[in-house]
């Protein structure tokens, strides 16, 4: 688990305060601090050896299993940029991204966003699958499956819309193939 605080809600945008730019948002001024609950600037490259165990994506991960989408979406976008942004590992993390972006768009009762980022996740997340022959594929790759049939259920079946818009944190997608120990 992450030594970092849950944040105090979870932005919806249009309904809660920007966390970065607002004033009132949970993290403005302390972002990269250690009382942040937004993500730091990652400086060195990531590999697929080392994303199980990092501490930004163990975080990204505890955020979205909390119903955290848009802070989730933070977390694994920095990891994102450390991965160069472009090639299989990068792909693998912008699956994530929009997993967490379709979980933003439920809170915002948007069902075109979910369905669209929903759709992409799996794009992203077959694409990766079909590539993967008889190499050994990183560790975290047996996840595959898993993050695949959640997305297909996304886009299958929905999640029902919460009715609480406060920014309090509710779990509206399914949990994630991992656990943290």
């Amino acid at each position: 688990m992450s030594p970092r605080t849950l944040p105090p809600y979870t932005h919806i945008p249009g309904v809660t305060p920007h966390p970065i730019r607002d004033p009132a948002g949970h993290s403005y001024e302390a972002r990269g601090t250690s009382h942040s609950t937004t993500s730091p600037t990652i400086l060195d490259p990531l590999t697929w050896a080392a994303l199980p165990d990092h501490p930004e994506f163990r975080w990204a991960v505890q955020l979205f299993h909390a119903g955290y989408y848009w802070e989730a979406h933070e977390a694994w976008e920095s990891l994102w940029h450390a991965a160069g942004r472009t090639g299989e590992l990068a792909d693998f993390l912008k699956g994530l991204i929009k997993l967490a972006a379709a979980g933003v768009k439920a809170r915002e009762h948007n069902q075109v966003g979910v369905d669209r980022h929903a759709r992409r996740s799996l794009e992203l997340f077959t694409r990766i699958e079909a590539r993967q022959t008889g190499t050994e594929a990183p560790s975290i790759l047996a996840s595959l499956p898993e993050l695949i049939q959640l997305s297909q259920k996304l886009v299958v079946q929905p999640p029902a819309f919460p009715d609480d818009r406060t920014g309090v944190p509710c779990k509206v997608l399914p949990r994630l193939p991992w656990s943290l120990q």
